[in-house]
């Protein structure tokens, strides 16, 4: 984790000179990049990279959101489409248009007039399946929402809280795409009367409670659906020991919703010409190639590589459910008060 490489209490951070020979940067707790990746751009740029990890995303949003005034870091990285708008509503972030966004991929492009963000990585939030447990109870695993609330997976699905948890908020606005506005709440309550679990977040939802991923099975997980990501099964292969011949999930494609990451300078950032060089550095073809047995996500800069582990075990979703960010803006919370009465109580 990039978080070892930190420069912490370096007595020039934070004076506000904006020559700061420190860059900070507030993240998620998902943050992690190569440390020789980390360390050319400190040698390139004289720069010594500072990380600050503050909970899952929408506790890092909200939190970068109430410190606005007086920051943490320089750069914020972490927000997503499904809680842009709040972040560009409160004025976190100042424009910059960084040094290479003319690479990033038509489709992910946002904010064109304004750039307060940059877009950075990709993924999509799908339902994952425990491969085994379906072969052993021979059940074909679902394929779409509309098998989620069919008798033959009742009590199997775990999901993350959508008022909490990134990916938990994905799969509501996943359904609320496929079902429309008229038609998600229905949705939800078949899923909650075919036993849907619902946990605080992520780390809980997939290493606790699915029975299909290495920690899961540790902890004796008894879900063998989980929400999760496309990119979960290259995962499971890559930090198995020995590394197995075929991921042991799979991800059911007719469930995924696309998820684009941003990063942007904080307004009030102490160094914003640091915080410049660094949002140049997350567009590089470098870090995009990095990135992804990293974080398991995918890069947003066009011809960047993708590694053979993907492309075998997780491919992008073909068809993924998408909504306009103006909608998410106009819907999202509503939406999960509808949701969070609907399903938490």
């Amino acid at each position: 984790m990039v978080g070892t490489l930190a420069a912490c209490g370096s007595s020039d951070s934070g004076q506000g000179s904006g020559d700061s020979k420190t860059v900070t940067l507030v993240s998620h707790d998902s943050w992690a990049a190569s440390k020789d990746v980390i360390a050319a751009f400190e040698k390139q740029s004289g720069y010594k990279v500072d990380v600050l990890k503050d909970g899952d995303a929408g506790q890092a949003v909200n939190k970068a959101i109430l410190t606005k005034g007086n920051p943490q870091g320089d750069v914020f990285f972490g927000v997503d489409n499904t809680l842009l708008s709040r972040a560009l509503d409160n004025g976190l972030f100042q424009p910059y248009e960084a040094k290479g966004a003319d690479r990033i991929k038509a489709e992910y492009r946002v904010d064109q007039d304004k750039h307060r963000v940059t877009p950075v990585d990709t993924g999509d939030i799908c339902v994952n399946y425990d491969k085994k447990y379906f072969a052993d109870h021979k059940i074909q695993p679902p394929k779409s929402f509309d098998d989620l609330v069919k008798p033959a997976y009742k009590n199997l699905l775990v999901t993350e809280n959508a008022s909490a948890s990134s990916p938990g908020l994905g799969f509501l606005l996943g359904t609320a795409a496929k079902y429309g506005d008229d038609g998600w709440e229905s949705y939800w309550k078949k899923l909650k009367a075919n036993g849907v679990k619902v946990v605080d977040g992520w780390e809980q939802a997939y290493n606790e409670e699915f029975s299909g991923s290495a920690g899961g099975k540790k902890a004796k997980g008894d879900r063998p659906l989980v929400v999760s990501y496309a990119s979960s099964p290259p995962a499971e292969v890559v930090f198995a020991d020995p590394k197995p011949s075929t991921a042991p999930t799979g991800v059911a494609e007719g469930t995924c919703f696309r998820q684009v990451e941003y990063a942007g300078l904080l307004s009030n950032a102490k160094n914003p010409t640091g915080g410049k060089a660094f949002l140049d550095f997350l567009l590089t073809q470098r870090f995009q190639e990095d990135m992804p047995m990293n974080m398991f996500v995918y890069p947003v800069r066009e011809g960047a590589q993708v590694p053979t582990e993907f492309v075998k075990y997780g491919p992008q979703a073909k068809d993924p459910e998408t909504m306009d960010p103006a909608k998410i803006a106009d819907h999202r919370d509503q939406w999960v008060k509808s949701w969070t009465s609907l399903v938490l109580k």
